[in-house]
């Protein structure tokens, strides 16, 4: 029974061996370009399973031999105009000196076509298939000639994208209006924009077997530390997956502790962010097809700082850094402490307030937490229809939906009033977090620390806050201790942090990020009003006395 099973077991890879053999064969990644135009053109089609995106142009060149060459480009990636006159307005043109046939047609029609006749900004030489489906599926218009097994990629990329609006997560009153697009090229503009200096490098690959995503990696030569670079180059390269759908892909590839709930890379949408940071030494990765460009090493404090604290006189700024601060503390204590003073430690409640909460429990049907969580998820659940549904709806429906729950919650006995206006304020106080992931790793904390208070009172509250202080401590990004300049103390370095101080004293770059050109301010000790006008104010309090 085995030999029979074996021997039909062969015989099936027999004909499954002759049966590939028969198919036609698509060039492999490596394989040079075939001198007929014809033979090429039929691999590109069975490559591509003659998808209806797939544009090919034909038409002769040149009199009188009339060369045979083509127009391959993906329809939506290329610009038609661009390519109908530049380069087949171009080649269409009856230009005696391309009257070149036999063994020459091969170098010098290729060589004469790239010098002298195609009058787009920037074209390359394709020898392998490998290059070729690259080119054209990044975007590029690949031009065939005949008897001749090289191409031109000529870069004429298009197609619809959208245009540079305002910031939709991180508005400002204050500051610049405009936030990064999808396309890779219009987001490293807008930064080179802010940044004109020769030391502002970008270097580009590809990421994803099967996407074969552009991405960029920017930072300013002079500034950032090289050791920081050759870290995000290498964890980069340990990338091995065969799709790279958007920055949150790369994030948590490259990510130092991928089951932390703190986010250690910084995401923006505002292109003056990322100039700010690459100024102060560090390196951004943008993504194609991603408006969202990942910043690291990223710190604590810097989830609570936002672009408008720059635009913004020093006093008001730290004042708001200040308030964004507590509203953590809120977002991540507020029902816990609530839950462990009503279940362990009502001594602690004033009489008059315990009196009060106690006559709005009676009647209620849960204990504390129980009641903490419906409200919590409640909320949670709102937050998300509000997040998910259309943006006209979505708001009336968050809106009306904690009005109408919350009163008839509260007129059924199922919670208390005070319970309502804890879960209310922890919301809103969420909101103040400018930063989502940051908001997104609070608002799952809230939780944990709900049950400890639910289990072990105000012990279970410190012991929770102990551990994730000490968890803290331990997380790095890229290398840099995440609560630095608190822990490690740098002194310098808290300027910035939650309080800032004035422009011309923040002379000193964070120690831990850039370690080559740290000063970045003339000095400060000839701030203030010079001596002449110092002497000119003397001179005029002095006449206004005589005159009175």
């Amino acid at each position: 029974m085995n030999s029979g099973w074996n021997r039909l077991v062969k015989k099936r890879k027999r004909r499954e061996k002759t049966f590939y053999h028969e198919e036609t064969e698509i060039p492999s990644d490596q394989q040079e370009l075939s001198e007929h135009l014809g033979e090429n053109l039929q691999s590109i089609k069975e490559a591509l399973g003659n998808s209806g995106d797939l544009v090919i142009r034909e038409f002769k060149m040149g009199k009188p031999s009339l060369h045979k060459v083509a127009i391959i480009y993906i329809n939506g990636l290329a610009d038609k105009e661009m390519i109908g006159s530049s380069i087949i307005e171009r080649l269409m043109m009856d230009v005696s000196e391309t009257e070149i046939s036999g063994s020459e047609l091969q170098g010098s029609l290729f060589t004469y076509i790239k010098e002298n006749m195609l009058t787009i900004g920037s074209i390359e030489d394709i020898t392998d298939w490998n290059k070729l489906f690259l080119s054209l599926l990044s975007g590029q218009t690949i031009l065939l000639i005949d008897e001749c097994n090289q191409a031109i990629g000529c870069s004429a990329q298009g197609g619809e994208l959208r245009t540079i609006s305002e910031p939709t997560t991180e508005p400002a009153v204050r500051g610049p209006k405009d936030s990064f697009v999808e396309a890779l090229i219009t987001n490293t503009a807008m930064v080179r924009s802010r940044i004109k200096s020769p030391n502002l490098w970008v270097e580009t690959m590809k990421l994803g077997n099967i996407t074969q995503t552009d991405v960029a990696i920017m930072y300013v030569k002079g500034i950032v530390n090289d050791k920081l670079v050759a870290e995000v180059k290498e964890r980069l390269n340990k990338i091995a997956v065969d799709e790279i759908t958007g920055a949150n892909t790369i994030e948590e590839w490259i990510n130092d502790d991928p089951w932390t709930l703190w986010p250690t890379i910084l995401v923006t949408e505002r292109p003056d962010v990322v100039a700010g940071e690459l100024l102060e030494g560090r390196v951004a990765i943008f993504v194609n097809g991603t408006p969202n460009p990942l910043i690291m090493p990223a710190t604590w404090i810097q989830f609570f700082q936002t672009a408008e604290d720059y635009y913004l006189r020093w006093n008001f700024a730290s004042f708001l850094r200040i308030l964004r601060v507590v509203a953590f503390i809120i977002t991540l204590l507020g029902p816990s402490l609530f839950i462990a003073f009503l279940s362990f430690h009502p001594e602690l409640i004033p009489t008059p307030l315990l009196v009060s909460l106690a006559a709005q429990r009676q009647g209620i049907p849960f204990p504390v937490f129980i009641e903490a969580l419906l409200m919590e998820f409640t909320f949670e659940f709102l937050r998300e229809a509000g997040v998910r549904m259309p943006r006209p709806i979505g708001q009336a429906v968050s809106i009306v939906g904690a009005l109408v729950l919350g009163e008839a919650a509260v007129a059924a006995g199922i919670v208390s009033s005070a319970m309502v206006i804890v879960v209310a304020g922890t919301a809103i106080a969420s909101f103040a977090i400018p930063h989502h992931p940051m908001t997104d790793a609070t608002r799952l904390l809230r939780f944990m620390m709900m049950l400890l208070a639910a289990s072990f009172g105000l012990y279970g509250i410190g012991l929770g806050v102990i551990v994730l202080a000490a968890h803290t401590c331990s997380v790095r990004s890229f290398g840099i201790p995440y609560l630095a300049p608190f822990a490690p103390l740098i002194f310098a370095d808290l300027k910035d942090t939650l309080v800032r101080f004035p422009k011309p004293f923040l002379s000193k770059r964070p120690r831990l990020i850039s370690q080559m050109k740290t000063t970045r301010t003339g000095p400060t000790e000839n701030l203030g009003p010079s001596p002449r006008e110092n002497e000119m104010k003397d001179n005029e309090s002095k006449r206004d006395s005589n005159e009175t």
